[in-house]
């Protein structure tokens, strides 16, 4: 195998674990990846204005695909330096076409640093803005977004974003992370993996010289893209049966112990470039 010049990993029960937190061996890990030369990526379906406590943990370390791909945030500075977003007729078309097929149906959006959601939907976690726009399909999906969230209350997860591929096909990416029925949407072709597949290349940086970890079916591309794929032990069972190796667990700082093996079998390997050039 290629030597690893790239690590991206997955956030949210990959390096963060059951309590919400990130360890200092894991932060540790991660610095001195970044300083042995290595990109550090952190990949995350979570917009930019979740990721303060990740900085703060991190050390300002490595950049960060958010939104599954549709935004790339710049954890040494905090700021945006490249999105791919739905415009206000696809979010419309969208969320029309899913309704009239799945009743019961109730839409967000994440724009990246504000968030709208309609009457009645129930977000899952603290969404992180002082003013959160509330309002019927026509009134919130008026600006480009990252993300159009779509939640169901009883359907199970995986039914509900096989309906939604279904439906949607060629217009859209559709993907989960989540154990509830709450599916991202993203415009088509955005993905982790399309993030990562450009921000790699504009570091001359190869698949076959990338390891990337992750848990939940929203990983899967990024995985696959990878010349070495790894899971953590929590992963959910697709991600278990596409990985090439399976790590310990988020509590058990699976990714940091093969991160710390990566580093160990380099050593006097010559530092590379860590902030590639964004385009």
């Amino acid at each position: 195998m290629s030597e690893v010049r790239l690590v991206a990993t997955d956030l949210d029960g990959t390096i963060v674990r059951s309590d919400g937190t990130i360890s200092d061996r894991t932060a540790r890990a991660l610095r001195a990846a970044e300083a042995a030369g290595l990109v550090v990526v952190l990949v995350t379906g979570r917009p930019p204005r979740w990721m303060g406590g990740v900085v703060a943990a991190t050390g300002h370390t490595g950049v960060a695909i958010c939104a599954n791909g549709a935004l790339l945030y710049d954890l040494h500075t905090e700021t945006v330096v490249a999105q791919r977003l739905l415009d206000p007729d696809q979010l419309r078309s969208i969320a029309s076409r899913l309704r009239d097929a799945v009743p019961g149906l109730l839409f967000a959006v994440e724009y990246g640093m504000d968030f709208a959601h309609e009457p009645g939907y129930e977000h899952g976690w603290e969404i992180g803005v002082p003013q959160v726009r509330v309002g019927p399909p026509q009134a919130i999906l008026d600006r480009p977004a990252a993300k159009l969230l779509a939640r169901h209350p009883t359907l199970e997860p995986d039914e509900l974003m096989a309906d939604a591929v279904g439906i949607l096909g060629a217009t859209a990416t559709v993907t989960h992370s989540s154990t509830r029925a709450l599916l991202e949407i993203s415009a088509y072709g955005v993905t982790k993996a399309s993030a990562l597949a450009s921000l790699a290349e504009s570091a001359g940086i190869a698949p076959a010289e990338a390891v990337a970890f992750g848990d939940m079916p929203n990983d899967l591309p990024m995985l696959a893209w990878a010349g070495r794929s790894v899971a953590v032990a929590n992963a959910h069972p697709r991600v278990l049966a596409s990985a090439d190796e399976v790590a310990e667990s988020n509590d058990a700082d699976g990714v940091a112990r093969v991160v710390e093996r990566i580093l160990a079998s380099r050593r006097g390997a010559p530092p590379g470039a860590t902030r590639p050039a964004w385009r």
